[in-house]
């Protein structure tokens, strides 16, 4: 399994369910359960794909796995290819669907995605896109994961999403009780520590450091596991209509 002994941890992928990071991994993994009924048959792209550790939720479909670190997609059981997912080495129209989970969150310029996602879209194929509400888990004025270059609240992805597909419709992901108690104790611990830097020097220091701070805070974080954290599973999540305010992720199903 992805994971088990797996890659370097750090905040920029999803790459392990030990400890800590159980909670985390599950709603990910959760993702890819719940957007399998949107999606049609036929080859799936699955974009920004990470350690790949939940395309078989897709199955039977094929899927192709495509991410910019070519570690990250050793040993993956499938086809996969090394590339940045706003220049993509497909042809047009190869895909039925495009799945891209907690991915364009981290390019500052996801319209590119949106395009290429189009562009690779076999006539009405839907694109759907995963992404962190940005309304639920930090401060809604600022990004303050450094490997984050944009986060969108419902309406904001609707308007990128909208720039580049005729249609759009978004869904949410919603937590369950006990997920929500550990999200609720991580974001009183954020806020606390943002505290300490009320005018916000953080900003000043570079993204570079920024991501090793942040990866330091995170391992340390994880290795003590929170009561609670083991027995979060995929089932603790649930796809909803609107309202999106206190969804966790938002779901934007796009087609042309």
């Amino acid at each position: 399994m992805p994971g088990a002994s797996g890659p370097r941890v750090t905040g920029e992928r999803v790459s392990t369910a030990r400890g800590g990071f159980n909670p985390t991994w599950q709603r990910h993994v959760a993702a890819y359960a719940l957007c399998a009924p949107l999606l049609p048959d036929g080859k799936v792209l699955d974009l920004g794909c990470g350690v790949g550790h939940s395309f078989e939720r897709l199955a039977p479909r094929e899927t192709v796995g495509v991410d910019i670190d070519p570690g990250i997609l050793a040993g993956q059981q499938r086809e996969t290819s090394v590339a940045d997912m706003r220049a993509l080495p497909f042809a047009d129209a190869t895909f039925a669907s495009v799945l891209c989970v907690q991915a364009i969150e981290h390019v500052p310029d996801p319209e590119r995605v949106l395009h290429e996602a189009r562009r690779v879209l076999a006539v009405g194929g839907p694109a759907v896109f995963v992404t962190p509400n940005r309304l639920t888990f930090g401060p809604p004025d600022e990004v303050v994961d450094p490997y984050h270059y944009v986060e969108f609240s419902a309406e904001e992805l609707r308007r990128c999403c909208g720039a580049v597909f005729e249609h759009v419709e978004l869904f949410g992901i919603f937590g369950s009780a006990r997920y929500l108690e550990l999200v609720a104790r991580e974001r009183s611990d954020l806020e606390r520590v943002l505290r300490w830097d009320a005018l916000r020097l953080r900003r000043a220091i570079p993204r570079s450091m920024r991501m090793r701070l942040y990866d330091r805070a995170l391992r340390r974080r994880r290795l003590a596991p929170e009561e609670g954290a083991a027995a979060i599973e995929p089932s603790d999540f649930t796809l909803r209509d609107p309202p999106l305010e206190q969804a966790l992720d938002l779901v934007a199903v796009c087609s042309s």
